[in-house]
């Protein structure tokens, strides 16, 4: 596969796996109490942090012999589809967090660099981040990919998650990405004993 395709079904698959995301919801609440370039400006950071640790750790996972890395991948991805549909909301907003004293740029993008560092620390998209990037072996195709997914659901929050609701409910949101990481479950499981 080249670099085009890995990256651009990483953005496919971390981008249907991070709209139902806390992240998401916070990113939302941020955008509508501050500047959206301020919020968008610590989230993306964040978002590299995360991208950055998620591809040491596939690349720590792609030094398993390649049958081993397609069989681990193929439980992962069946994992993170059991996370999505079997997720229950959660009762308090892990969004909330102790909100900036002002309003000033540093305030409010450090304010939500901090709230989306925490909340993506080992959370689906960083898990399924490492597990495409020791599949494929192109981190930088899967970094970029899975970034810009990222980014693209956390933009879309802050101008206008509302609206994508009015219109798809997140419980087809869900399934569609429980289906493509049980695909590619499928397919890497097949890979894994094929060989």
């Amino acid at each position: 596969m080249n670099s085009l395709t890995i990256a651009a079904l990483t953005f496919g698959i971390i981008f249907l796996s991070e709209l139902p995301d806390k992240t998401a919801l916070a990113s939302l609440v941020l955008g509508t109490k501050y500047r959206a370039s301020y919020v968008f400006a610590g989230i993306a950071a964040a978002f590299a942090l995360q991208v950055a640790l998620a591809l040491v750790a596939g690349s720590l996972l792609a030094l398993l012999p390649q049958r081993w890395v397609e069989g681990v991948s193929g439980v992962l991805f069946l994992v993170g589809a059991g996370m999505l549909l079997w997720h229950k909301e959660d009762e308090d907003e892990e969004g909330e967090a102790k909100e900036p004293a002002n309003s000033s740029f540093w305030k409010v993008a450090g304010t939500s660099f901090v709230i989306v560092a925490v909340a993506e620390f080992g959370d689906l998209t960083q898990i399924m981040t490492a597990n495409l990037a020791a599949k494929y072996a192109d981190p930088l195709a899967v970094g970029l990919g899975s970034w810009l997914a990222l980014c693209a659901v956390g933009g879309i929050a802050i101008v206008g998650g509302q609206k994508l609701l009015q219109h798809v409910p997140m419980k087809v949101i869900v399934r569609v990405a429980a289906l493509a990481m049980i695909a590619l479950a499928g397919f890497s499981l097949f890979k894994a004993i094929t060989g």
